[in-house]
């Protein structure tokens, strides 16, 4: 019994880890792919249509031109994205990284809440989802791996004598 016992755990601690890797690295990967295509011009008319009804950033539409705010959200995407996989080097730094990421997917998903079309009218409304919807509701998943990354990155950051490479 004790071998089918550390057989378990074994398998446990990989899939622990892999799934902590995955989820980090995925979550960076996502971020700064999202940051890099604001460097578009398709890209920063799209988002136009979030950030202009938005009571949070539609200010910044009068202080920078369109192609001029979609680069600094993509700068600050991408920022956020090396930030988080800093945390076998600097967790303290991955930190900031991941703070960053929060902000980003709650004002994204504030969107689901004043951006127009956002509920499919021809399936009654919100709570059904357009595909505009659609796109912004996945924000949550991220928010939650965020917040996930900044609790791993505190945890390894105020522990001294931990191994940093864990993960």
């Amino acid at each position: 019994m004790p071998a089918a016992t550390e057989f378990v755990h074994m398998v446990e601690e990989r899939v622990s880890t892999a799934s902590a890797i995955l989820l980090r690295y995925g979550l960076a990967v996502v971020i700064a792919w999202i940051g890099a295509l604001k460097f578009t011009g398709s890209e920063a008319v799209r988002i136009q249509q979030y950030v202009a009804p938005s009571p949070l950033m539609s200010w910044m539409d009068s202080i920078l031109a369109v192609r001029t705010l979609s680069g600094v959200l993509g700068t600050v995407e991408i920022a956020a994205a090396v930030l988080i996989c800093l945390r076998l080097l600097l967790p303290r730094i991955s930190v900031v990284g991941s703070v960053l990421a929060i902000l980003l997917f709650l004002s994204t998903l504030s969107f689901l809440f004043t951006t127009p079309g956002v509920g499919d009218a021809t399936a009654g409304g919100f709570p059904a989802l357009s595909p505009v919807g659609q796109f912004l509701i996945k924000d949550l998943v991220l928010l939650g791996a965020s917040v996930w990354t900044l609790g791993d990155s505190l945890l390894a950051g105020r522990r001294p004598g931990t191994p940093v490479a864990r993960r």
